[in-house]
């Protein structure tokens, strides 16, 4: 049977289904998030389904302007949308899927619930967003046998580190709302310009996302009566200091700084928003960083460049989904980035 709504023909609805919203997410409003979810679908049924109740979150009624956490479970009434938009949607997952090539990642830990790898920087934990595939569908290609992989969270491109991927619904619902309830210990090293205060541990700075005249997404700091503004809280900690070279530009620091980065909540870009605010950008952002600094350090004549965002997640603490054991997880410095740190020549730039 076929429906018409403004206008277009409408394709049969699907089931009712359940989304988990990731931190790419976190902060959003729901309409916002509604609207991204259900290409397709007119504006007015979107917020005919909220004000109905049909739309859920984490099993509760909310309303179109309610924010979204990390972990959240966002349950989905039956949608119709038009032919042409699903087939346009089925065409891109199918072109994904065959064009993915399989790899496997280096593996931290695997069992029959759970898969932790080491995510090179570089690599995509998804296709979407003009990336036509990334980590979890390399990994299904890899392993066609595997009933269920998905991801429990999500790393930033250009972040290398450990990533959490779930073999079993359980485990993901499980590791999920451990995410959602700040009970996971999220630790990343992060190399940034200048000499950090030691006694700088704390930075308690909400954030707000905004998007770009083209349409690209970023992230600023914003006051704390700010109504767009979402709590955001990271820890810091000075690990190592490095000798850095003279270079062109304003910046005249003889030292770089090695931190390590504990996140007390999920807010997208927060490392680098946060660290940026107060003049010590990491090295090799292309968001938030020092460009010029970033143009010299790729120069041929070091030894070695940096040719990737100084970002690595690093460790992770969280219960395992079906014993409850404490898990604490490390991912070593990848080697070009154990390179930049430790090379001689960092002494004697210029």
């Amino acid at each position: 049977m076929k429906h018409i709504i403004g206008g277009n023909e409408i394709a049969a609805a699907p089931q009712v289904k359940t989304l988990l919203v990731g931190e790419d997410s976190a902060g959003q409003r729901l309409d916002n998030f509604l609207m991204r979810e259900l290409k397709g679908v007119p504006k007015t049924h979107v917020y005919r389904i909220i004000r109905s109740g049909e739309v859920r979150l984490n099993k509760g009624r909310v309303s179109a302007d309610s924010r979204l956490q990390a972990g959240d479970a966002v349950r989905l009434p039956p949608v119709r949308v038009s032919p042409r938009v699903a087939e346009k949607t089925q065409a891109v997952a199918q072109h994904s899927a065959r064009g993915a090539p399989a790899r496997d990642f280096s593996i931290l830990l695997e069992d029959d619930h759970l898969l932790a790898i080491d995510k090179p920087a570089g690599v995509a934990v998804h296709g979407g967003s003009g990336v036509s595939f990334g980590v979890i569908e390399q990994l299904r290609m890899a392993r066609p046998d595997a009933r269920f992989l998905e991801l429990v969270h999500r790393l930033d491109r250009d972040t290398s580190g450990i990533l959490l991927i779930a073999k079993k619904r359980s485990a993901l619902k499980h590791l999920q709302d451990q995410f959602r309830e700040r009970e996971t210990g999220k630790t990343y090293l992060a190399l940034v310009a200048g000499r950090w205060p030691a006694n700088r541990k704390v930075l308690d700075k909400p954030l707000h996302k905004y998007l770009l005249p083209d349409g690209e997404r970023r992230v600023k700091v914003v006051a704390r009566d700010d109504p767009d503004g979402m709590a955001a809280v990271t820890l810091v900690k000075v690990r190592q200091r490095v000798a850095a070279r003279p270079f062109a530009g304003d910046r005249s620091d003889d030292e770089f700084s090695l931190l390590e980065v504990t996140l007390k909540t999920g807010r997208t870009h927060q490392i680098r928003v946060h660290l940026a605010s107060e003049a010590h950008p990491i090295l090799g952002d292309d968001k938030y960083g020092d460009f010029e600094l970033n143009k010299s350090l790729l120069r041929p004549d070091q030894a070695p460049p940096l040719k990737r965002m100084f970002l690595h997640a690093w460790r992770l603490q969280f219960d395992h989904p079906a014993g409850g054991q404490r898990i604490e997880l490390i991912a070593p410095l990848p080697s070009e980035l154990e390179a930049f740190v430790n090379h001689d020549a960092h002494t004697a730039f210029g």
